[in-house]
């Protein structure tokens, strides 16, 4: 009787082809990690934002600050540990790019060929609101593209708004 030495050529092809049949299968959970990535950074980046603006706003509270627009002749800041006051507006944040990377040691900048994180389109001025992207997100080369999260600051009336947009991601 003779010892089998190998695979024989009909059952390497019956793995081939079952590999093949997983590859196909599985590929495509695995295709769009990237826009994933970018959809789960605009999400944290609305929720830092909201965690910040609390923070902010108890400290304003604190203070009697919650009622004073950015642009009181006196303007309202609080103290948050950075060495730099942040200048509220009704208490929350304002939509600047100072205020934001203030606030939340953020790596972002409102010019775009700025080695940066995140990029900031700014209203107005910082009651206005923003739109805030990562840096080579799709929104980056075509603003028509969805992958970003918008941030209105609070009004005399309401509080803050956020809305991410991440079906272009």
């Amino acid at each position: 009787m003779k010892r089998q030495q190998g695979f024989t050529l009909i059952e390497l092809v019956v793995v081939i082809i079952i590999l093949g049949i997983l590859a196909v299968t599985a590929a495509p959970k695995f295709i769009n990690l990237q826009g994933d990535a970018r959809a789960s950074a605009i999400q944290g980046m609305k929720g830092a934002i909201q965690g910040a603006n609390s923070l902010v706003y108890s400290k304003a509270a604190l203070k009697g600050e919650e009622k004073k627009a950015f642009n009181d002749t006196v303007a309202p800041s609080v103290d948050i540990g950075t060495g730099t006051p942040a200048v509220t507006h009704y208490g929350y944040l304002q939509s600047t790019a100072a205020e934001l990377k203030n606030a939340m040691d953020l790596n972002i900048s409102n010019t775009t060929t700025d080695k940066v994180d995140w990029f900031i389109v700014e209203g107005a001025d910082g009651s206005a609101m923003a739109t805030i992207y990562q840096a080579g997100s799709p929104y980056a080369t075509d603003s028509t593209k969805e992958c970003y999260v918008t941030y209105t600051p609070a009004t005399s009336t309401e509080t803050p708004k956020y809305e991410v947009k991440s079906e272009d991601c």
